[in-house]
């Protein structure tokens, strides 16, 4: 059982960089929504013929720059899907180590029943407690995951009907991360590297 629990630990380890992967691209998420948003506000303000004043009559201009503004927004939620393609692989990452995780304990030469599995050795965790583990990870990630695509997804289908408020709440949304629990992912990995505390 020792040994199972060391190869769990590697797989947490794995499981450690890709969230901090994670974390790098939600910050580069949130950059480039607020891009978005300022290009949205923008737009609004280009669009309306009276903030050109005395250019008000040419409207070659004021066209040219509702296009390039536009073009330059579209660039912004290519960019954004890009990104939200690689949350997409971290949490495919969560989903097959859990996977693994799972086959690990069921394929073990001593047939686990649940009594060993709940056994913990010292300080190190119980085998339900690496594969609990892996699980919350990949549910809370998938979730979030799923949230942020149906943000961008809203966001890039009515890229000039929210108001600034609108976008005000849906940055905090993003910023916020409402399903990640950071106090209980962070509490996984300290069971599962209780011995290293």
């Amino acid at each position: 059982m020792e040994g199972l629990v060391k190869k769990f630990q590697g797989k947490f380890l794995k499981v450690r960089e890709q969230l901090n992967r994670w974390n790098e691209l939600h910050s580069c998420l949130i950059s480039q929504f607020r891009s978005a948003s300022n290009m949205i506000d923008r737009l609004q303000v280009l669009q309306n013929s009276r903030n050109y004043g005395c250019l008000s009559c040419n409207c070659d201009v004021r066209d040219a720059l509702v296009v390039n503004q536009m073009k330059s927004l579209d660039n912004t939620f290519v960019s954004m899907r890009s990104t939200l393609e690689e949350f997409r692989k971290i949490v495919l990452f969560l989903e097959k180590t859990h996977q693994d995780g799972r086959q690990l304990v069921k394929g073990s030469s001593t047939r686990s029943n649940m009594k060993q599995l709940e056994q913990r050795v010292g300080v190190k965790p119980s085998l339900i407690d690496c594969v609990d583990g892996l699980s919350f990870l990949h549910d809370v990630h998938h979730s979030e995951y799923l949230l942020k695509s149906s943000i961008i997804s809203a966001l890039s289908t009515n890229a000039l009907k929210p108001s600034a408020s609108d976008l005000v709440a849906i940055q905090q949304l993003l910023v916020d991360q409402p399903n990640l629990l950071i106090d209980e992912v962070q509490q996984v990995f300290d069971i599962i590297f209780a011995e290293e505390l």
